[in-house]
């Protein structure tokens, strides 16, 4: 508890100390469920003028941990003040708030994952009963606040946390072995922080950026709330590292300085899922667009090296926000006693998990779900979204999001659907559908090098995607939504409603 106490001051030392304090990654606390139910209470808070979640008396996110078949419980209590001292994208804020869970293959209807009609007013509590199901796949998900209007400053604020469902050794048998890293790479507003230049300067954020934007920089990353912490990892060791961009608007290519990333899974869903042949896939730098989650394996830098994990500068486009190159973190050899224990097992794995790592084990045989998705992409979209924006705001097919309004499309559940996502603007902007995942296979009209199965994928700027989208599972009946996961613009209209049925 101490050292979780330790870890906690100093993410908030961090920030006024700058380079002067150089920490290593802080490990939120872990949730997990007991006779199948995980169970915790979260707070919506604000201290020293930003919102935060609260859980056990401290200003922390956990991150969940539940089995497929497990109920998550939420208590959910908005402690934000009556009257908000903030900004919103639609002024005046109101301090209303909700949860979202990102990814999961959940019911959109209330107690579940409702961003429409559960909504908590300061004052008032919100109590979720979200059931995975028994089928789900395992891999890496999210949770965030999600009230239309004070979506993109609440997640700016950092009211963002993981969710882990177990299981992916079914898939991929050698990360049981191996220790795991969960990664939450959020954003943090410097525009208005006396120190913004000397957090520039602690990140290396060159004075040039890659693309057309005119802005000064106004965010940096953080990784588990700290300014470039320290991930330690022995020579030639491998580890498990999950990792999720829940920035509210920026983008991450990753990028660890002459390693690669073995990836095992892409938005929660293993490589192996659809096409069992192809477990894995190596690169040497992913794009995850906001909301992207990464789980690959990593293998430890040579000895005497250094190394770090960094965002490579993302060009968004003319009208696009500055998405800079900068350093998230230092890779750095553990101490001597530590770096015994995992030179041990250097070409295996690693030394044994902390205690608090130790995560559930599912034996069962892993279930595949590979799709003949040739025919779809021979037919012409069953739907097409254009994304615009001008003055006035952001649309989809011309239309700001209504909360009154009918839903812009309804789909009938056991097909899949062939979408065309059109990005009539000069920036990037990222889509992004609750409740199912989708194959994205094609870009401006030509095919992706690796389809790849996503909850969230970048439209490039004045250029269109392609996705298969998987409306089978009868849980998802209800009244969903899609939108642009640049939260700024869901919040000034770019969302529309779909239902499920």
């Amino acid at each position: 508890m101490m050292t979780k106490l330790l870890l906690f001051i100093g993410v908030l030392l961090r920030p006024v100390l700058g380079c002067a304090q150089i920490l290593s990654l802080s490990e939120p606390p872990q949730v997990r469920a007991h006779n199948h139910v995980v169970s915790l209470t979260l707070q919506a808070v604000n201290e020293n003028g930003r919102d935060a979640f609260a859980f056990n008396g401290a200003r922390v996110a956990p991150v969940i941990r539940a089995s497929p078949g497990d109920v998550l419980k939420i208590t959910y209590i908005n402690d934000l003040p009556a009257k908000s001292s903030e900004t919103c994208a639609v002024n005046p804020c109101m301090d209303m708030t909700n949860l979202h869970f990102h990814g999961l293959t959940v019911s959109p209807n209330s107690p579940q994952d409702d961003v429409l009609g559960m909504m908590a007013k300061p004052g008032q509590v919100l109590h979720y009963s979200v059931q995975i199901p028994r089928d789900h796949p395992p891999g890496l998900f999210w949770y965030h606040t999600h009230p239309h209007g004070e979506s993109h400053r609440q997640v700016l604020d950092g009211m963002s946390g993981a969710i882990v469902i177990e299981g992916m050794e079914r898939y991929v048998p050698e990360v049981r072995r191996l220790r795991e890293r969960v990664l939450v790479v959020r954003g943090r507003s410097i525009e208005h922080d006396p120190n913004a230049a000397e957090f520039r300067h602690d990140v290396e954020i060159p004075a040039k950026g890659c693309g057309g934007e005119a802005e000064k920089v106004e965010e940096i990353f953080t990784v588990n709330g700290t300014v470039r912490p320290r991930i330690e990892i022995a020579p030639k060791e491998q580890q498990f590292w999950r990792i999720v961009n829940a920035s509210s608007d920026r983008y991450l290519d990753l990028q660890m300085d002459e390693q690669t990333f073995e990836i095992v899974a892409l938005d929660g869903i293993p490589l192996a899922y659809h096409e069992p042949q192809h477990p894995k896939r190596t690169t040497n730098h992913l794009l995850l667009a906001p909301a992207g989650r990464l789980e690959a394996i990593v293998t430890g830098p040579p000895a005497g090296t250094h190394s770090a994990l960094h965002s490579l500068c993302v060009d968004t486009g003319p009208d696009g926000d500055p998405n800079p190159e900068m350093v998230l973190a230092d890779v750095v050899q553990p101490t001597s006693d530590q770096s015994n224990s995992n030179q041990r097992n250097s070409k295996q794995p690693s030394s044994d998990p902390e205690p608090e790592q130790v995560h559930v084990v599912d034996h069962r045989q892993p279930v595949y779900k590979p799709i003949n998705v040739e025919p779809l992409k021979k037919v012409a979209p069953d739907f097409t979204v254009i994304f615009t924006e001008d003055k006035s705001g952001f649309y989809i097919n011309g239309h700001k999001f209504a909360a009154d309004a009918p839903p812009m499309t309804t789909a009938r559940i056991g097909a899949f659907h062939h979408w065309r996502i059109v990005n009539e603007t000069r920036e990037l902007h990222p889509f992004h559908i609750h409740q199912v995942h989708f194959l994205a296979y094609a870009e401006n009209g030509r095919p992706l090098a690796h389809s790849v199965w996503l909850d969230t994928v970048n439209v490039p700027y004045q250029g269109s995607v392609d996705v298969i989208l998987d409306f089978t599972d009868p849980i998802i009946k209800g009244m969903s939504v899609f939108h642009c996961h640049l939260l700024n613009h869901e919040d000034k209209g770019m969302m529309a409603k779909i239902l499920f049925k």
